[in-house]
């Protein structure tokens, strides 16, 4: 990796944190899990203070962390690839002299 300015280390890692205020629902019981798996489990809802996670919360299943964090609209912070960044295509293989066969 080409090196980059501290500048531009803490821009690309500002772009993937979460902006302050943000929510997100987290299982109560044995360990991490997805919400397919026990979706009647309680789940702390914590908030993102620009530093760490901090409780702010508890629900009482998936359904009302979804509507607690808004988790439907997550997907449209995940950022897209800048296509002026993606390597060149490789040139495709030519054969350096004309083979015939005998």
């Amino acid at each position: 990796m080409d090196d980059e300015s501290l500048n531009e280390w803490a821009e690309r890692r500002d772009r993937h944190r979460p902006t302050p205020g943000e929510r997100k629902a987290v299982p109560l019981g044995e360990g991490q899990h997805g919400a397919h798996v026990d979706p009647d489990t309680p789940r702390a809802v914590e908030e993102w203070d620009g530093h760490q996670w901090t409780p702010t919360g508890v629900t009482a299943d998936h359904q009302d962390a979804v509507q607690e964090t808004d988790l439907a609209t997550a997907a449209t912070r995940v950022p897209l690839p800048l296509f002026s960044q993606l390597p060149p295509a490789p040139e495709p293989w030519r054969p350096t002299e004309v083979f015939r066969r005998p």
